[in-house]
């Protein structure tokens, strides 16, 4: 059943800019747990570029409950910005579980929301830090828990930063849906 939010997000935007089913789907099923729940979110990127608050944002009422996205690409913007420790980013690099888990954390801290999503990881083609191409870690924090997940994505450049916005909104459902299932 159609919610009263809910729009006919395709019904209104240029044949080319659509989203995709599964864009759509992930974003929309975004959009009802957080606005049942009366939660809060925000999203640091950084490999996504903005493309997770692209989805979020695409769909009609995401300000009810969507509170910052930052865009930490560099390594100095993540220390400024973000606070992620210099130690973190000297010993594990900005492409690591420990960075992706800070900047959750951070993210969530500063926009004072109930989650926060995160990503950092190297799309490609170079390596950076001896990290191939398509790794990418992903991480959720709320509530007192928190979790990352690594992707080894196999795509080129755009199609890994679909692929890994993609998992970080699925990380994100999984998350929320089994940390609120109590309350």
């Amino acid at each position: 059943m159609k919610k009263k939010w809910q729009i006919d997000y395709n019904s209104v935007f240029p044949e080319h800019k659509k989203m995709n089913d599964e864009e759509l789907i992930i974003s929309e099923k975004v959009h009802e747990i957080f606005k049942e729940r009366h939660l809060t979110l925000s999203v640091a990127e950084s490999c996504t570029g903005g493309l997770i608050s692209h989805y979020i944002t695409a769909v009609a009422g995401a300000s009810i409950f969507f509170k910052a996205g930052i865009i930490a690409y560099s390594g100095q913007t993540k220390k400024d910005i973000l606070k992620i420790s210099a130690d973190t980013l000297a010993l594990c690099g900005m492409v690591s579980r420990q960075t992706a888990l800070e900047m959750a954390d951070n993210a969530r801290t500063l926009a004072k929301t109930d989650y926060s999503l995160a990503t950092t990881g190297n799309l490609g083609p170079e390596v950076i830090e001896d990290k191939e191409q398509g790794r990418v870690f992903i991480a959720v924090s709320g509530k007192g828990k928190n979790t990352v997940r690594e992707l080894k994505l196999a795509g080129d450049r755009m199609a890994n930063k679909e692929q890994a916005s993609l998992a970080a909104l699925r990380l994100l459902v999984e998350f929320v849906e089994e940390n609120e299932k109590d309350s």
